[in-house]
């Protein structure tokens, strides 16, 4: 007997409904500021000092079945290249991840062997900052737009340095469209306290919904985008240490739209590492960027800004497996990944300042 249509709409996400019970993130943990690895501090002739921090932005496409299937082995491969690399002196101080939502996804991040994980929204999270969105057109319940959050934020961020503090928010009910509606899309903010640095550094990481994949109509999951825009800019002026640097990378989902990018933009003042890149000389650029925005190429982006007392420069940027020699291509999306000068007036942070960056809470 053949099913009716709504019947075969609806299997995908009851299937799903079943599912949701699988779905979690890695649990906190961090390593204490005693055991960290040290950073390099370079301090010069004018007394200038400053440290690089390298940080990569990876949607590693951890979706389970049926949205996808035949994932694990590429997971498996991303935890152990990561692993290999941190033994090997050559990861990323920081990784942020989006799209952690089977169980082969979540074991994949935590086999990377980072000592300090955090993890963004659960499934039942519910969002602080929420605004009164209005969506044009009428909830589509065969798209995902049912009211449930089946999957958590699938985000993490993994630090070789100690996370003093965590804080998280999902984006509100009202602001998403079509099937990113199943997923607890948001931000998670990790306040990060590197040793001899004198201030805690903000890492933020995102993912905000999508265009054509949400299967609703353009000027729906563009109100959708646009709403999670205000929300993300209401969380980060709210946040913790205020003052602190802040780096905020994720998926955008802004690729080849202007309009989004420049709705975006006028929410979020952060500098654009691609454009920060594009015009200055000083930045060793090892990717190869066509036209005059190649920040529309990509939905993985970064941000930044400087602190009152340290300051955040991109130095270099590079793709990470993007199918290149020695670093293969594991998912739909290549990662981004940035190499940053901190640097600050004076020496090191004095033992009794860097026992206070360590505080839980800062």
């Amino acid at each position: 007997m053949a099913r009716s249509p709504v019947v075969r709409a609806f299997a995908p996400v009851a299937v799903l409904v079943f599912l949701a019970g699988c779905s979690s993130l890695p649990a906190f943990r961090s390593v204490p500021c005693t055991g960290a690895e040290p950073a390099r501090v370079v301090v010069s002739p004018a007394g200038e000092s400053s440290i690089t921090l390298d940080v990569l932005t990876y949607n590693i496409e951890g979706l389970q079945w049926p949205a996808r299937s035949g994932r694990a082995r590429s997971l498996r491969a991303i935890g152990a290249k990561l692993r290999a690399l941190r033994a090997a002196g050559d990861a990323p101080d920081v990784v942020l991840f989006q799209e952690v939502f089977s169980p082969a996804a979540v074991r994949s991040v935590v086999d990377t062997g980072y000592p300090s994980i955090a993890s963004g929204p659960s499934r039942r999270r519910r969002s602080v900052y929420s605004i009164d969105a209005a969506l044009p057109g009428r909830p589509r319940p065969t798209k995902g737009e049912q009211g449930l959050r089946l999957m958590t934020s699938g985000l993490v961020i993994a630090s070789r340095y100690p996370i003093t503090q965590t804080v998280s928010d999902a984006y509100s009910r009202k602001a998403c469209a079509g099937f990113d509606c199943l997923s607890n899309k948001g931000v998670v903010l990790a306040t990060v306290a590197i040793p001899g640095v004198p201030e805690p550094i903000a890492l933020a990481n995102t993912h905000m919904n999508a265009r054509a994949a949400s299967r609703v109509a353009p000027g729906r999951n563009l109100a959708a985008h646009r709403a999670q825009a205000l929300e993300l800019e209401a969380f980060l002026a709210d946040r913790p240490a205020p003052d602190s640097p802040i780096i905020l990378g994720g998926d955008f989902n802004m690729r080849g739209s202007p309009e989004r990018f420049i709705e975006f933009r006028q929410s979020n003042p952060l500098e654009l590492v691609h454009e920060y890149c594009s015009a200055e000389a000083k930045c060793d650029v090892r990717l190869s960027w066509d036209g005059d925005a190649p920040w529309l190429d990509t939905q993985d982006l970064q941000f930044f800004a400087s602190g009152s007392r340290v300051r955040v420069a991109p130095i270099r940027v590079q793709a990470m497996f993007d199918g290149s020699p020695g670093s293969p291509k594991l998912s739909d999306h290549d990662g981004f990944r940035v190499l940053y000068r901190l640097s600050w007036s004076g020496g090191t942070a004095s033992a009794g300042d860097a026992d206070m960056l360590c505080r839980p809470g800062r």
